[in-house]
């Protein structure tokens, strides 16, 4: 059986800020995301199925990840929980899309959370090959999961 790897590509805006950090990251600032999302299976082989062919319906791959990715940090600002944010999302209208993680929001490591979040909603004959999040257009994090076996 062949195996294939598909790939799908999504976009979203959204700001962070690295507490406690030594450079200019450390302030509130934005980037356009870019999130190259890899899967790999084999091609459905059943010709009475509708997703014959495929070895996974893109609109699917599409829905999981804007459900699990984009929607959810789309024009948003994320920031370790650690940092005094208090008064930040107090703002009016500014709190609204605040997102609060247990980890440092760097490139690094939102693209492992991005991995477990992807990988959990795959069908179960579809595994996530990679994932690759571009902060700037010229900067970008992979995850491979046969480095993460």
């Amino acid at each position: 059986m062949h195996k294939i790897r598909l790939t799908k590509e999504f976009r979203f805006e959204m700001a962070h800020a690295l507490w406690n950090y030594d450079g200019l990251c450390k302030h509130f600032h934005g980037h356009s995301y870019i999130l190259r999302v890899t899967v790999i299976g084999s091609p459905n082989n059943d010709s009475n199925s509708p997703k014959y062919g495929m070895v996974m319906d893109f609109g699917q791959l599409k829905a999981i990840v804007n459900e699990e990715v984009v929607d959810r940090l789309d024009h948003c600002v994320v920031i370790n929980k650690n940092a005094e944010h208090q008064e930040f999302t107090n703002i009016p209208q500014m709190g609204e899309r605040v997102v609060l993680t247990d980890y440092q929001p760097t490139c690094e490591n939102m693209i492992v959370e991005m991995a477990e979040r992807i990988s959990s909603r795959l069908p179960k004959e579809v595994k996530l090959h990679s994932l690759r999040l571009n902060e700037t257009a010229n900067s970008f994090a992979e995850w491979f999961a046969e480095d993460n076996e």
